[in-house]
Order: structure tokens, then sequence, then C-alpha cells
């Protein structure tokens, strides 16, 4: 059982980092607004779980304008992708195992 555990990352371990990366996974990138409503958080608690993901180097981050208006997108990097698969593939050996 403890080898199973083992690529259970704590920086998925909150729900809203999850969801982060599951969108991320799925999409070349996401706009702040984008996940904010898919999520369903505030711009606060958002943005503190998308500092810990960056942090980590499991996102980058790109900022541009979009006429005069600042657009920032979020996109999941290759270690980022590979630490969530691990981290799913070890949700799953777990489900299957128990």
């Amino acid at each position: 059982m403890k080898d199973i555990l083992k690529n259970i990352n704590k920086a998925f371990d909150h729900r809203i980092r999850l969801g982060i990366m599951s969108a991320l996974v799925v999409n070349e990138a996401v706009d702040f607004n984008t996940l904010k409503e898919i999520l369903g958080v505030t711009d606060g608690n958002l943005a503190s779980h998308i500092k810990a993901l960056e942090k980590m180097n499991y996102i980058t981050i790109h900022k541009q304008f979009i006429g005069r208006k600042p657009n920032t997108k979020y996109s999941a990097n290759s270690t980022g992708i590979h630490a969530f698969k691990k981290h799913i593939e070890a949700l799953e050996n777990l489900i299957k195992n128990t």
C-alpha cells in the first residue's frame, strides 16, 4: 500500500489545484476568467492556487494585451503535465487496489 501512495502529489491535494491542472492538461492554454468560471472560485482564491503551482514550476504564465486590456493565460508545462499524470495514475492504482 505504501508503494501505491508514493506518487500521490500533495500539490494536487486541493480541489482547486486539481481543477486548474485538469483544465490546463486538456487545453493548450486557459485564461484567468475562464478558470475562475470553470472552478467557481474568487479572484484571490484562484490567484493563490495559481501562484502555488507556478512556484512548483508546473504551469507557465503568458501575459499579453488584447487591445488595451491585459489578458493572462496559463498553460501546463512538461514538468506539470508529468507530475499530474503520475498523480492521476497513483489515484487510479489506489482505487483499483482497495
